[in-house]
């Protein structure tokens, strides 16, 4: 008797053949299930799949094909015998082209259809072990495409460029980034792409699979790759190495570095706008007291009261100049000590009026004040709104013409204190309006050339403004008058 025999499916019209079949079958230790027509044998087969399947071409109800095509639809791998006792060459052929295994005429004794059914059992088992290894690879190879989906995922989500090329210098791993920071439209993986890369990038990855100079490490290099400091990249190269410690490739690794370049810019022109700025105003000092002590000069005192009054007026700009620059210094690095409270803002529009109210009369200056909101109340520190208005107030009234007019008017909306200033001064030509939250600027023309100042008042503004997570927006026109609007997150 066989270990672990099959079950067995005989579907035959014939009383005498299933017992029998049945009988013979089970005296090996098979497990059978019998069927009398083709019908039951079907709706046994969709409920079972059985190892194999013993099935009569000629039955009443349905061709013995007919079932063979519905067991092998349901279960492909049951092993099916046709028998019949009207075997014919055509019958065979036909059966065998459904998916029959074997054809056993009848009669059959019991020791052919033992070892048919050894032989059915035989192939039923390379069948199963066929399907275990179909479905094993399967999985082994969903689980290799999920690891490369996965792994891409990863790339595609890192914000660093990463490009990792072969020893033979084709493109085989890379991100979006790395096609932005190589400027680059698109790379296909398996394309050769040194030769495409920026020069100094390419000599490093050829350095390293072609170690004649460089040797197996790491090498970096920075890369301008567009102008005007938009985009900076440090491209680091790195060996990729095989398990035996061979060189399977390289990795390149790009990071974008613009910010730091553009400070490092920012840095040296403010360096340099500073030295000049401090130089002027010393140097005019230095030359009214070099004049005033030359014995060879001889000043009446009107003169040297002239000169010390012009040195005061250079000192105290300076004084102002260095007080700006400590300011904006602590504000970039967030040293600075702030008390917040609640602001109301038409207070500080009042208190702010009465420090140039004389300055106004004088000049002929007219003062509007609209606030549609007298509680106006947004959380800050209230000596840097202070120093935002009185800003903003000086330069309305300090560039504003003779008999000229200031207005002012505080809104209120969702989210926001809208502080609206208007002035009729000389206004900003369109390509000094880009510059003017700039440190040092100052718009100089026929209209502002005899007007002193810093040039750090409204770059202060600006970063009082950011600093409460607000906004400015500026409007103006050359010979007409300028109007700052400021919004302000309204106190919730």
């Amino acid at each position: 008797m066989m270990d672990n025999l099959p079950s067995v499916l005989v579907v035959d019209d014939e009383k005498g053949i299933r017992q029998g079949t049945k009988r013979v079958l089970e005296g090996e230790g098979y497990e059978v299930t019998v069927a009398e027509n083709g019908n039951e044998g079907i709706s046994l087969a969709e409920n079972r799949d059985f190892d194999l399947a013993l099935i009569d071409l000629k039955m009443p109800d349905i061709n013995g094909i007919d079932v063979l095509k519905k067991v092998k639809e349901r279960h492909p791998n049951t092993v099916c015998f046709i028998t019949t006792a009207f075997a014919s060459y055509n019958n065979a052929i036909e059966s065998t082209k459904t998916g029959a295994f074997d054809y056993i005429p009848k009669p059959f004794t019991s020791e052919e259809l033992i070892q048919k059914m050894r032989d059915g059992y035989h192939k039923r088992q390379l069948l199963l072990e066929e399907e275990k290894w179909r479905k094993e690879r399967e999985e082994r190879l969903l689980e290799i495409a999920f690891e490369k989906t996965r792994l891409r995922t990863i790339i595609n989500s890192i914000s660093d460029g990463v490009l990792v090329i072969n020893k033979d210098g084709e493109a085989v791993l890379f991100n979006p980034a790395a096609l932005k920071f190589l400027g680059l439209n698109n790379i296909t993986v398996g394309e050769k792409i040194i030769d495409e890369l920026h020069p100094k990038i390419s000599e490093l990855i050829n350095g390293i699979l072609f170690p004649e100079t460089f040797g197996i490490k790491s090498y970096s290099t920075v890369v301008h790759v567009k102008t005007d400091y938009e985009l900076y990249v440090d491209a680091t190269c790195s060996p990729v190495p095989h398990p035996d410690g061979s060189l399977a490739g390289v990795a390149v690794v790009l990071k974008d570095i613009t910010e730091l370049k553009q400070i490092e810019h920012l840095k040296s022109q403010f360096v340099s706008m500073v030295s000049h700025e401090v130089k002027a105003p010393i140097a005019a000092v230095y030359g009214f007291l070099q004049i005033m002590h030359d014995d060879k000069i001889k000043l009446n005192e009107e003169q040297k009261i002239s000169y010390l009054q012009r040195s005061e007026s250079r000192l105290d700009g300076l004084l102002k100049m260095v007080n700006d620059l400590l300011d904006i210094s602590r504000m970039e690095t967030k040293s600075v000590k702030r008390e917040i409270t609640d602001v109301s803002i038409p207070e500080i529009i009042n208190s702010v009026y009465e420090l140039f109210k004389l300055q106004m009369k004088e000049n002929g200056i007219k003062f509007k004040f609209e606030q549609n909101h007298s509680e106006a109340f947004i959380k800050a520190d209230r000596d840097e709104i202070s120093r935002l208005f009185i800003n903003l107030f000086s330069n309305a009234v300090k560039y504003n013409r003779k008999d000229g007019w200031i207005n002012i008017n505080i809104e209120k909306n969702e989210n926001f204190v809208v502080t609206t200033i208007e002035d009729s001064g000389c206004g900003l030509k369109p390509e000094e309006k880009e510059k003017l939250f700039t440190e040092f600027f100052r718009a100089k023309n026929e209209k502002t050339k005899n007007i002193s100042g810093t040039g750090l008042g409204l770059s202060i503004v600006k970063r009082i403004i950011d600093s409460c997570s607000g906004k400015i927006e500026v409007e103006s026109e050359f010979g007409v008058g300028t109007t700052f609007r400021i919004y302000l997150p309204l106190r919730k």
